[in-house]
Formats: C-alpha cells, structure tokens, sequence
C-alpha cells in the first residue's frame, strides 16, 4: 500500500492568499515526478471554479522506485466554496491503489473544521502512533487545496504562512517562508516566465508515527522548496516545481503542460 502521507507528497511533493475575479476558470497541468533523475510517476490536476465553487482533481500514474514508492494509481477530490480569500475545502477523497491493495480515505469539512472522516482500511494505532485528538481537527484544510492559491501578484504575498492540514490519517503544518523571485526559462517545462520561490518546513502534529523514518526525516528536512507559477491571467497560482532533498538523490515535481 501506498503510505498516504508518502502519496500525497509526491503529488505535490502532491498544492491561499487574496481575492480574485469571479470570472470562470478551467485549467489542466500536468507532471512528472522524479526521484534521484528517475521518473516515478506522472501527474494530472484538472481545476474548475464557476466563481462560487471549484473541483480539484488529481489522477496519478506511479511506476514504482524499488521500497521507496510502490507501483500503482492514485486519485484524489477536492471540492468547495472559491468565492472567498482562500480556496475552503468541504469535501477531500484520495484512493490509492497499489499492490493488489486499495486504500480509501474521505473527509468532510465545515468551514475549515473536520466533521467527518473514514479511513479503509483503517490505520490500526500502535505504541508509537501520535493519537489525533479533536482539537487538532479544528481550523484546517486538505491538502490538495492547500497548495493551489489565490492572489493578486506573484510576489512574497504567496509564502510567509502557515498551512494547518488534515488528510484523514495524520494532521501537520507546513509553513511556508519567501526566498526569491526567480524565472523559468526550459523549453521542455509547460510555463517559462517569472516564478516565485518558497520554503516549505514540514511540522507534525499528529496521526504518525514516531518510529517512522520519513517523518522524521522531512521533520528535520531544510530543503524543501516549491515554485508558483500564474495559472495565466485568472488570479490562480500554481506550484511549478517541488523539490525535495533526500538521500537518494532529490524527489522532484516538474510542471510539463499547462493548458487554460
């Protein structure tokens, strides 16, 4: 099985700021997902917003890298109101199939409060697993959503925050912080022009496990960063590039088409 939080940061890593226009937006990117320069999966996130309510959907192809990523699918929803400062989830599904097994988590939200969630099969507790109380279950978003923002200007306005997310299996935060306007300029990517750079500093908070490597590693990790990119003129900004330090070399997700 595809562990959940390892699966939904590929899709980064896995993706909230101003208002927009209320004008309808219709976009597809597109992705590759390498790890150490080899690919590992391919990536579609299709948007629709009608300036009141947007759907998310994600649909990922993971060729597999030994023990480190299995082989297999994954698909992920993320449905809500647009029409505010920030993108507000009421809805997050993410299936993931790998293996010859399915794993299925749905979460439910009230503006920005969990109300429900069914994870299948269930992630059975042990000594080492941090327990998910309610409080930590108040004042969050998924984590689809969480990466798509809405702005006025591609600027240091997209970073220096902090995003309190919840997948269904474990709750953390990842706080954002400005590093440099930058520019893309690859023939082979989907976009070139002007970027924003941003770190990304991953904080658990609870649902994993302490025993877990990844945890800890992405916990102690200073080289998380990701790019955004404008979705054209529509107010949305995109991630462009993620990029990941690790031991076998950096996992990284690369924007290959965009289409608006």
């Amino acid at each position: 099985m595809i562990r959940p939080a390892l699966a939904l940061l590929a899709a980064l890593i896995p993706m909230t700021a101003l208002p927009i226009s209320a004008a309808p937006v219709e976009a597809k990117a597109s992705y590759v997902i390498t790890v150490g320069g080899i690919n590992v999966a391919l990536l579609d996130v299709n948007l629709k917003d009608d300036g009141a309510r947007y759907d998310l959907d994600l649909a990922a192809n993971v060729t597999g890298l030994g023990s480190v990523v299995a082989s297999g699918t994954a698909t992920a929803q993320s449905r809500g109101p647009s029409n505010g400062q920030r993108l507000l989830s009421d809805n997050f599904q993410l299936e993931t199939r790998a293996n010859g097994e399915r794993f299925n988590v749905n979460v439910d939200y009230a503006n920005r409060n969990v109300t429900a969630f069914t994870v299948e099969p269930p992630v059975l507790d042990s000594y080492d697993r941090v327990a998910v109380e309610r409080r930590h279950l108040t004042g969050v978003q998924d984590f689809l959503s969480s990466f798509v923002l809405k702005g006025t200007a591609l600027d240091q306005s997209l970073c220096n925050q902090t995003l309190p997310i919840f997948t269904g299996v474990e709750r953390f935060n990842i706080k954002t912080g400005y590093l440099k306007q930058d520019e893309a300029t690859s023939p082979r990517t989907g976009y070139q022009g002007p970027l924003v750079a941003c770190s990304l500093e991953y904080q658990p908070v609870s649902g994993h496990f302490t025993s877990s490597e990844m945890t800890s590693y992405l916990a102690d990790s200073s080289r998380i960063i990701i790019w955004y990119a404008p979705l054209a003129d529509s107010g949305y900004f995109i991630p462009y590039r993620v990029i990941v330090g690790t031991s076998m070399g950096d996992l990284s997700m690369v924007l290959t088409q965009m289409q608006s």
